[in-house]
């Protein structure tokens, strides 16, 4: 071990065997943490060549199970975020989707840091059920086209394993760690087609365009080199997407986007994103695609196919609660949004209980916040900015604090910024 943290070190390329001996020793207990630790850092201090990172990847992958899902009649598609404020597109996108014709198998994560997690929004929901077997979730895709369950601990435990040294080393931010990190556990799972949603902004790990293009590019690669469908779209996240963060308040504006409403940002990424799914799975143009889930959007058959997949597992889709306790906040300022501080809103929301400061917390579905006003919209003196769902007292000016008001209208950035493809 200490002749690959030498050579990576010194910037030179590790073999298939040698990052092969790293992965299967750490999982299997034989190489410390302080060593891996000083791995990962030669890593984020020199990177990895392409090829490494596709290696790396792929013995992440194979660390664990990888799932068969030949059982499943038709094209498999999945949908991953790197992570961002208000981001609950899986809840939409997997009934719609799935509306198409095209399988959705989703294993989903729950909250990490500041950004939220499709398990902990769909437990939101009174009984509904994430923890089902494969074998169930094989039954259930094929019976409505559509599940979402939580992870199992045999899927890519390297990555498990790596991913909590890295949180606690300062090695969380290589892009190829994060490539690999998220394309190995997204191979595990089988499916045909892949698209990414890559965040860029204040709110997400990404802050800028060029380290989001790496990033995806590089995750572009990975599903090319294994014979995947890719698409990689890169999105804003310089202010909350939608109006709601939270968990219960984030499920309730996904159905209103699934019944046809809901806010434009948040709708036009959805009908993106499922764009790209749809026309890989089925060979379509991208506009038949959109028009199709466009379509399904407004008949009542994406919300139809929620509500189905809700009742499978055992979910009452009428026992979704938020709090009756509603704190207004007011600007203070005339003028225009000029940012909006999405980390913070991030982190505010999970202080009063929308996510989690340890492992081992509680989540409070009922709490949240509604933001009233985005980039680029004017405000008066007095008008509200947002709506904070509580249940204890919290100081409105810190919230204040995340909204920079200027007298000169902003431009407001765009929804997507590039297609990687």
């Amino acid at each position: 071990m200490l002749e690959i943290i030498e050579k990576k070190k010194k910037k030179e390329e590790l073999s298939l065997s040698e990052i092969e001996y790293v992965i299967d020793n750490y999982v299997n207990g034989n190489i410390p943490d302080y060593q891996m630790s000083a791995f990962l850092m030669a890593i984020l201090l020199n990177g990895m060549t392409d090829e490494e990172t596709i290696n790396l990847t792929n013995v992440m992958k194979n660390s664990g199970i990888v799932l068969d899902l030949s059982d499943i009649d038709g094209i498999r598609a999945d949908k991953h975020s790197t992570g961002g404020v208000g981001d609950k597109t899986t809840l939409i996108l997997a009934p719609l989707v799935a509306t198409t014709g095209v399988k959705v198998a989703k294993m989903s994560g729950r909250g990490l840091g500041h950004t939220g997690g499709t398990i902990d929004k769909l437990e939101s929901i009174g009984g509904f059920n994430t923890s089902i077997s494969i074998k169930q979730m094989v039954k259930q895709v094929n019976e409505i086209g559509v599940a979402i369950i939580s992870q199992t601990d045999n899927i890519d435990p390297a990555d498990k394993l790596l991913y909590q040294l890295r949180d606690v080393t300062g090695t969380v931010d290589s892009i190829p760690l994060i490539a690999s990190s998220i394309m190995s556990k997204k191979l595990a799972l089988g499916d045909d087609v892949i698209v990414v949603d890559v965040k860029v902004g204040n709110g997400a790990l990404m802050k800028n365009i060029h380290d989001a293009r790496k990033l995806a590019n590089l995750m572009y690669k990975i599903g090319k080199a294994n014979n995947k469908k890719m698409a990689c779209i890169l999105t804003n996240m310089n202010e909350p997407l939608g109006n709601m963060i939270g968990n219960a308040t984030e499920v309730l504006e996904s159905i209103d986007v699934l019944k046809g409403e809901g806010p434009s940002d948040l709708r036009n990424l959805v009908l993106t994103l499922g764009s790209y799914m749809v026309s890989l799975g089925k060979n379509i143009d991208l506009d038949e695609a959109r028009s199709i889930l466009k379509d399904n959007l407004n008949n009542g058959l994406a919300y139809n196919k929620f509500r189905d997949m809700v009742k499978y597992q055992k979910g009452n889709i009428d026992d979704i609660k938020i709090s009756d306790n509603v704190i207004s906040v007011k600007s203070k300022k005339r003028g225009y949004i000029k940012n909006i501080d999405t980390l913070s809103l991030g982190e505010i929301a999970r202080s009063f209980g929308a996510g989690r400061l340890t492992k081992d917390d509680k989540i409070d579905y009922s709490v949240g916040i509604y933001v009233n006003k985005k980039v680029g919209d004017h405000v008066e003196v007095g008008e509200e900015l947002a709506k904070l769902y509580v249940n204890s007292e919290y100081d409105v000016n810190e919230v204040i604090k995340c909204f920079e008001i200027r007298k000169i209208r902003c431009k407001k950035n765009p929804l997507i910024y590039e297609i990687i493809m």
